[in-house]
C-alpha cells in the first residue's frame, strides 16, 4: 500500500506543478505514465537444487532527453507502482540537472540477505538475460540502488557483454554505471549521492548565511548515502547527534563520530549497540531537535505524524520520496525548509553520467575532477531553483519540478510527437 501511495504522491506533485505552470496538455498526458513497463519472471536454481521463480521489473518512463537511466533495487517490497514512481522521479531529476538522459527504474522482488552470494549472482545474471535488448548502453543504462552495489553492476555488465556480438563487446562496457573502478567504473561514484546531498546543503547555507560548523544534524539510514553524507557534513565541523536505521535509534548530544559509526555499521549491520549508547525508538529520532535532518532510508518516512514531532530547520532528502504531502504540509507550517530529492540526491545520477561518458570516450577522470564537475552541476541546479522560487513565489520542490518540466516541454515542442 505504501508503494502505491508513493506513485500517487509523485503524480500529485506532478499535477500540481502542471497546473501552476500551465504545462502543455499533450506533454502532461505523455509524462503522466511511463513509456514502457517491463515485467519478467525467471527461474533460478538454488544451492539446494530446488528452483525458485523470481519477478523483476524495468520501468522506462521517458527517453525524450536521452537514454533511459535509473537504478536496480533488490528488496522484498518492490512493486510496480513503486518502480513507476521512482522512474518518473528519475526523469524529473535528470532534466533538472541538465543531463542528456531520461528516467527509468528497476528491481527484483526479493531480499538478497536471505540468499547465498552464489544465488544472488545467479539471480542477477538471469535477470539481465531476461531483460535482453530492453537494456543497452545507448538505450537503457541501469545503476545500483537499494540492495545492490558495484558487484551487482559488474555481474550485469559481464552477462550483457557475453550476450553481445564480439565486435560490440567492449563498446558495451557502459551498459551499467556504478561499477568497480577496475571494471570501468569511475572514481567518486560510491560517495556521489551522499556527498552530493552535502554539496546542496553547502549552497543552501550560502543562500541562508548559515555557518555549518555551528550546526547539528541527524541522519535516518546509515548505509551508503547516509554514511557518506554524515562524513561530508562532519568535515564541515557540524555535529551528528542522532541516527536511526532498521535496528533502532542512537542519540548523543555530545556528538557521534561519523567515521567510526560508518565502520561499526559495516561490521554489525546497523547502529544498535554503537559504543554502548542506549538503543531508542523511532519517535525519539524524529523528536530530537537538530538544525539539519537527512532522511537517507526508504520512501514515505516523514508523514504528518513524524513531521509533528520534528524541530528542524532543514530537511535534505537523501532518499527518494521520504516526505509525504501531508508531512510536507506540517513542515511548511513550521517554516522547515526542504531540499527535495530530485535535487538533493542527484549526485548519484550525475556521477553515473560521468562514468558513462568516460566509458564512451575510453577516458579516466580522477576523483578531484569528478567532484569538481559534480559540484558545478549541483550548484547550478540549486541556484536555478532559487531563481524559480522567486519567479513563481513557490517552495524549492515546486521550483525544481517547474525547471525540469520546462526543459522537457521545450524538447517535446521542438521535436514534435511522432508520427
Amino acid at each position: 500500500m505504501g508503494n502505491q501511495r508513493l506513485f500517487e504522491y509523485v503524480l500529485q506533485n506532478f499535477n500540481n506543478v502542471c497546473d501552476m505552470m500551465d504545462l502543455d496538455s499533450s506533454v502532461r498526458t505523455i509524462l503522466s505514465q511511463p513509456k514502457n513497463e517491463i515485467i519478467v519472471h525467471f527461474p533460478v536454481q538454488l544451492d539446494d537444487g530446488t528452483y525458485e521463480l523470481f519477478k523483476g521489473y524495468r520501468i522506462q518512463h521517458s527517453n525524450m532527453l536521452g537514454p533511459y537511466k535509473g537504478g536496480i533495487r533488490y528488496h522484498e517490497d518492490v512493486r510496480l507502482d513503486e518502480v513507476k514512481a521512482l522512474a518518473m522521479l528519475m526523469t524529473i531529476k535528470c532534466s533538472l540537472v541538465n543531463l542528456p538522459l531520461g528516467g527509468a527504474k528497476g528491481g527484483i522482488k526479493f531480499s538478497p540477505r536471505k540468499y547465498s552470494e552464489e544465488e544472488v549472482d545467479k539471480v542477477t545474471r538471469r535477470f539481465t538475460a531476461a531483460l535482453g535488448n530492453n537494456i543497452g548502453p545507448a538505450h537503457d543504462i541501469p545503476a545500483p540502488d537499494m540492495g545492490t552495489n558495484a558487484q551487482t553492476m559488474v555481474k550485469m555488465m559481464d552477462t550483457y557483454m557475453n550476450m553481445c556480438n564480439p565486435d560490440q563487446k567492449h563498446n558495451s562496457r557502459g551498459i551499467v554505471t556504478g561499477k568497480p573502478v577496475d571494471c570501468g567504473g569511475t572514481e567518486g561514484r560510491a560517495s556521489a549521492t551522499g556527498t552530493g546531498v552535502v554539496m546542496c546543503i553547502e549552497e543552501w547555507a550560502k543562500h541562508r548565511r548559515v555557518d555549518l560548523s555551528k550546526t547539528t544534524y541527524s541522519i535516518q539510514g546509515y548505509g551508503n548515502v547516509g554514511s557518506w553524507a554524515g562524513v561530508a557534513l562532519h568535515n564541515h565541523g557540524a555535529k551528528l547527534v542522532a541516527v536511526n536505521d532498521h535496528t533502532g535509534t542512537i542519540v548523543d548530544e555530545r556528538g557521534i563520530d561519523s567515521h567510526a559509526l560508518r565502520d561499526y555499521v559495516k561490521e554489525h549491520g546497523g547502529v544498535a549497540g554503537y559504543r554502548d549508547l542506549e538503543t531508542q525508538d523511532r519517535n525519539t529520532f524524529f523528536s530530537t531537535k537538530v538544525d539539519i535532518m537527512i532522511p537517507a532510508a526508504l520512501e514515505n518516512q516523514i508523514t504528518e505524524i513524524e513531521a509533528k514531532l520534528m524541530d528542524v530547520r532543514l530537511v535534505a532528502e537523501g532518499a527518494n520520496g521520504p516526505t509525504t504531502p501531508k508531512g510536507e504540509k506540517v513542515l511548511k507550517k513550521k517554516d522547515t525548509e526542504i531540499l527535495p530529492d530530485v535535487l538533493a540526491n542527484a549526485g548519484g545520477v550525475i556521477v553515473s553520467y560521468f562514468e558513462w561518458v568516460q566509458n564512451k570516450r575510453s577516458e579516466y577522470w580522477d576523483e578531484d575532477e569528478v567532484n569538481h564537475k559534480l559540484k558545478k552541476k549541483l550548484s547550478k541546479a540549486f541556484w536555478s531553483c532559487v531563481e524559480m522560487t522567486q519567479d513563481y513565489d513557490c517552495d524549492i520542490r515546486t521550483a525544481a519540478y517547474i525547471g525540469s518540466l520546462k526543459r522537457l516541454e521545450s524538447s517535446y515542442k521542438l521535436r514534435g510527437i511522432f508520427p
